[in-house]
């Protein structure tokens, strides 16, 4: 005599994180989603650009930093230096 088997449930599935946006609005210009993010790990840094008004911007990263810390490091500039 064999015993019965346990109908087990499959595993839940995970939930797919969505990836952060690496196109932003533009300050200057204010077109939307104009500026690009391209992150270069090799030399540490992150520079933004807008394809419209062509204002560029490039700042110090580190291996935590993401696409959307370039454009708040940006908009603090910006903000910075109209005071």
């Amino acid at each position: 005599m064999g015993r019965r088997r346990s109908k087990r449930k499959p595993p839940p599935k995970r939930k797919n994180i969505e990836a952060l946006d690496s196109t932003f609005n533009c300050p200057f210009c204010n077109h939307e989603r104009s500026c690009e993010v391209k992150m270069d790990r090799v030399r540490n840094t992150g520079r933004i650009t807008c394809r419209v008004c062509l204002e560029d911007f490039q700042t110090p990263i580190t291996y935590l930093s993401e696409a959307i810390d370039v454009y708040g490091d940006w908009i603090d500039a910006c903000e910075s230096a109209n005071q």
